[in-house]
């Protein structure tokens, strides 16, 4: 077996994988999910373990970083595709958007923005979120067509 050929960039790079732009669709919501998670941390609410000792939807919200991390190995060793990606980013918005923005949301846009003294800074952390839930949008809209891409 050649070494050479069996490097995960050659993967990224062959013209069936998912291109390099799409790790930019991984990053930013990672890091606007960190935010967010720090935002949780800075207002006080709707915190869970470890930060308090009650297990709630924000201590398993942060398992999505050893997941994010797990999927990106996957990724590189060519076990998922921008199917997988696609369930993926798809599942997570539709969490992130029915705990914030539905009509049952367990924290809704006003406990975002209101613990804030200061109605900018609650208004920064609310749009924080909303840059969140359509990244992660963007991410599935992309998957999707590269896996429709790859399929055809």
């Amino acid at each position: 077996m050649d070494i050479e050929a069996s490097r995960p960039i050659d993967r990224l790079l062959d013209g069936t994988a998912l291109k390099p732009v799409f790790f930019l669709f991984v990053l930013l919501p990672t890091v606007l999910g960190a935010v967010h998670h720090v935002d949780h941390i800075v207002r006080g609410n709707h915190l869970g373990w470890p930060f308090i000792q009650q297990v709630t939807p924000f201590t398993y919200s942060l398992a999505i970083y050893p997941l994010v991390a797990l999927s990106l190995s996957l990724t590189l060793r060519n076990r998922v595709d921008a199917g997988y990606w696609t369930g993926f980013f798809a599942f997570s918005a539709a969490m992130i958007a029915s705990v914030h923005i539905s009509p049952w949301a367990i924290e809704p846009p006003r406990d975002v923005i209101a613990p804030y003294a200061n109605p900018v800074v609650g208004l920064l952390a609310f749009a924080v979120l909303l840059g969140l839930i359509a990244s992660v949008g963007l991410g599935c809209a992309y998957a999707a067509v590269r896996w429709h891409r790859v399929r055809s």
